[in-house]
This record gives structure tokens, sequence and C-alpha cells, in this order.
């Protein structure tokens, strides 16, 4: 279906449009909608699956909320953190008694999970909220089928792909639990590059979905790069600068000892400073969050585990210590500054080192031996706990779930999977996983507009210069842009299906001077010299 597609009628020929406002200002207390939010109600009461890919503060929510208390029957919304329901769950409550909301999840005792069933089935809960985890337990999925629901909302949809930055192991099992349910999907996300919007569709299994790009540009966020020296440059530079910073902000660093470090350097330097990493108690992390959320510290130092689901909207910056994972990573980290839409700046602070430490730490491909002692116990223990299976195959629990994903993505339903089937599936994810590192190396070390660089990325080429980062400033991506304009025109298109000689297949995701990025099928993201290409004859245009 296409995309943004809307204009539906109901069957009483009553204007859908209509119907939206009404219920956006009536429940919502929204005169006017955002974009996206529109065509993304119109899809579902149209009858249509829904992926939704919007920026962070963009209104995602909204979607899925108005288009429920629009149809009848209940909403499930899977979502992958406590804290992320809770700030939803107690919005909902502040609309009335058409939105009321109940949560299953790990923070509840069996009794009021079993309440919030019951309260569900009697029709007192329009929006019932849980984990995947959650769902895929047996007796909830037979409580939630029973309840018919109408719609289910995926909130950080990125979650199920494992082409995603953030791919989550509870969500792969996602769509066969949800195909009993008979119930519309919309998945939403605030970043997805082209494949990771294609995993998407095929692990919700998705129906013929409406695909809703909302735009990732965030036009009030300023991006500029510093380039450092060594690790002692880094660190003086990140602290000067995040000392003297105005409002609140985030600064992401690589590890949990990093981030102990910086908070303690930016109190010295006289922040009011909190620390976040997994490494920390729960209730720790809790603390550190409420303090953020309140004000109570202005600058929370973290690594990638602080992020999802944080909804406070006066983060005026965002500050990368160390190099991110992959563009989509940074992306979706930078666009928690500036959720009231005020002036906002995302730095990186870069050095090339950090790159050999992210490829070094890309997760290892599994030995032969763990593979086939896995199977073995997948084989003779179907049924038994994960904790079981995993004692019997002589590996971490942690270790076995990731075979285990392994195998399930290596084959088709009914496929028989062998160790070299999961083994390559392993050594393919390897690839992609270093080929981001790679784009983000080219996103740092570009002259180009970086906004541009992000956007084209996500696959949205041939967005207009930003005019506001740090290489649009300097006129070094106005440079660019006359030498590209001058130069030989590109044989090759954004989005042009190609094979490679020793690549395989692959998209071009975009063309730059007499360069060509091209996301392949099976090492990810290469960025090859196009005179090259032609010359040796290594990149033909596939047809499909």
């Amino acid at each position: 279906m296409p995309v943004g597609a809307g204009g539906a009628e109901n069957d009483g020929g009553d204007r859908v449009p209509d119907r939206i406002d009404e219920a956006a200002s009536a429940v919502f207390g929204h005169e006017r909608l955002r974009a996206g939010q529109r065509p993304a109600v119109e899809a579902l009461l149209a009858g249509h699956d829904v992926l939704l890919v919007q920026p962070t503060g963009a209104g995602k929510s909204l979607a899925y909320q108005l288009a429920a208390v629009l149809m009848d029957g209940p909403t499930l919304v899977v979502s992958p953190l406590l804290a992320l329901q809770q700030d939803q769950t107690d919005h909902l409550a502040a609309y009335g008694g058409r939105t009321r909301a109940r949560r299953v999840s790990s923070a509840e005792t069996p009794r009021q999970r079993e309440e919030a069933l019951e309260a569900a089935a009697r029709g007192e809960v329009e929006f019932l909220f849980l984990a995947p985890e959650q769902l895929a337990n047996d007796a909830v999925h037979a409580a939630v089928g029973a309840l018919r629901p109408s719609l289910v909302a995926v909130d950080e949809a990125h979650c199920v792909s494992s082409w995603g930055h953030d791919f989550r192991p509870d969500y792969l099992r996602l769509g066969e639990l949800l195909d009993g349910l008979d119930a519309r999907i919309i998945a939403m996300t605030a970043t997805a590059s082209p494949p990771v919007r294609s995993d998407i569709q095929e692990r919700l299994h998705l129906q013929d979905p409406t695909v809703v790009v909302g735009g990732a540009a965030r036009e009030n966020i300023d991006l500029a790069v510093r380039r450092c020296l060594d690790e002692r440059d880094q660190e003086q530079k990140v602290v000067a600068h995040t000392a003297g910073a105005a409002g609140s902000g985030i600064v992401y660093v690589a590890t949990r000892r990093a981030a102990e470090r910086y908070a303690g350097l930016l109190a010295d330097a006289g922040r009011t400073t909190t620390a976040y990493h997994a490494g920390l108690a729960k209730k720790t992390r809790e603390q550190a969050q409420a303090d953020f959320m309140t004000s109570e510290v202005d600058v929370v130092v973290a690594t990638s585990a602080f992020g999802m689901g944080i909804d406070k909207a006066d983060v005026r910056w965002v500050v990368h210590a160390n190099i991110p994972e992959s563009p989509d990573e940074y992306y979706q980290q930078v666009g928690r500054a500036g959720r009231d839409g005020a002036p906002s700046q995302g730095v990186l602070f870069y050095r090339p080192e950090d790159l050999a430490l992210l490829k070094f730490q890309t997760v290892a491909v599994p030995s032969a031996a763990q593979v086939t002692r896995v199977l073995g116990a997948l084989a003779t223990l179907p049924d038994a706990a994960p904790a079981e299976q995993a004692e019997a195959a002589g590996v971490s629990a942690r270790r076995l779930t990731r075979i285990a994903n392994l195998v399930v993505e290596a084959g088709d339903e009914g496929d028989t999977v062998g160790v070299e089937d999961v083994r390559g599936r392993a050594e393919g994810y390897r690839a992609l996983q270093r080929s981001r590192v790679d784009m983000v190396r080219g996103y740092a070390e570009t002259r180009r507009c970086r906004l541009q660089f992000l956007l084209a990325y996500l696959g949205e080429d041939g967005s207009p210069r930003c005019e506001r980062c740090d290489n649009c400033r300097s006129g070094a991506a106005a440079d660019e842009d006359e030498e590209t304009a001058t130069a030989e025109p590109s044989p090759f298109v954004a989005e042009q299906p190609v094979h490679h000689a020793a690549f395989g297949d692959g998209v071009v995701m975009s063309v730059e001077g007499d360069e060509v990025t091209v996301l392949f099928d099976d090492v990810g993201y290469k960025t090859l010299s196009v005179p090259t290409l032609v010359e040796h004859d290594l990149l033909e245009v596939r047809v499909v």
C-alpha cells in the first residue's frame, strides 16, 4: 500500500478525518495532528497494518491511541521497558475513562496481573500494556487472545530486527505470538533504515502494510564532530565542552568505567551529575533516571543502556564522548535532545582509535562445538526451560539464547538447520555490525552536511543541506556539493538493486561524488569507488 495513504471512509459514510479530528480534540486535547499521524490512523481504520517511522518526540503514541478509541475492542500495547509502560499508562490515565490502561509486567504481583487481565475481560480496560516475554507466557497469551483485541501496537519495533541497533531476543517470536490474535498491527519506531523496515514487516508478519515515514530530520538539533588527538585530549575536550554547556544534557560513553569517571570529572567541574549503566543495581538506575527527569541533576553520564523511553522535553544537548556502534544508534540517541522544539545540539568527540575497539567488541561467532551442543539440547529438551537447556549444552543461558536465535534466523520454517548454517548467520551478523562501524567513521569524517549523511543512511537520500551543522557553517558542505555537481554523472542511483562480484546482492543507499554506499545482503554496508567499479565492471544493476 502506498506510503501515507489516507482519505478512507467508514461504513456509515462519515468522513474518517472528521472522526479523527473530533477524537484528537475531545479525548486527547490536540487541535492539530502532526505529520504522519493522520495517514497512520486512517490506514488502521481502513483495515491495514501500519509501520510508522517518526523521529523521537513526533507523537507516534498518539497515532495508535487515536485509532484505539475509534475502533471497537481493546488495544494491546507491546513495549520493551517497564519505565516506558508506566509513563504511557500514567499519561493515558489523565485523559479520562475512554483511555483506561492497565499493565501486566514483572513489576506487578501475580494477583495484580490477574486482576488486570480480569478487568480487561470485563471491558473495563482500553489499553493493556505488556512486554514480549509476558506475551510469550502461555497463560497470558491465552487470556489476551480471549479478549479479542482489535489493535496491537508494537512500540520500539526496531528491537525485532537483527539489522537494527537494539535487537532484543524477546522480540524474536513476536510475529508468531501475534498471528493468533487476528488484530490489526501498528509497529512504531523512531529510526529505521530500509533493511530494518523490511525486517520489521517480515518478522511481525505485517499484511500489506501502509508504511508511513514521518521524516527523520530533527531541524532544531545542530550536529557537530570534534576531532581528538588521543585519549587524554578526548577527555579534556569532553569535560571542557560539557562543563560549559547550557541546560541539561546526556553524555554517552562506551563503558561502565567511563560513565563513572566522567560523572566524577563533571561533578568536579561544577555540574550536578549522575552515572547510569547496566552494572548498577536496579534501584540505583531507577533513582538516577528519576533524578535526571525531575532535574535534580542536570547531566547524566551513561552507556547505551540509558535512553529508550526517556521523555524529557528540555534536554538541550547530547554529547558522545566515544563513537557509537552505528548511525542508527547515534541518531536515536541524539534525538533525545530538543523534544520541546527549542534549539539543541549533538556533538560527537571522535578519535579514530575508538573504531578498532568497536570492531573488536562485535559479537564473536560461536564455535562449531558450542553450536553442536546447543542444537542437541534444543532437539532433546524442546520444552525445557532455557536454564535447563543451557546446562545440558554446557553454555551460559545468554549464549544459549543467542545461538537459539541464530537457529531461528538461519532457516525458514520446516528447514533443517545445520551447524554451518548457524555459524554462517553469525558471520553475516558480525560483518553487518562491523560495516555499521565503518558508516559511523564515514559520518565522523565526512565533509558533506552531517544531517544529509544521516538521512541518506536512513533511506532519505536527496534532502537539502541543513545549513546548521559544523560542515555547513564552515562552508565544507557547500564545497563538497559543488565538486559533486561538476563531477561526471554517476551510473548508480539511490535505492537501485545491484550485484557485486565479491559482495553479492545489495541496494544502493547513497551516491556522493565518485563514491557509492551499498548495503549488501551478506556483508553489510560498503562505500566503494565508482571509477574502480566501472573500470573493472564490478557492480551491475539487478532487475527485480
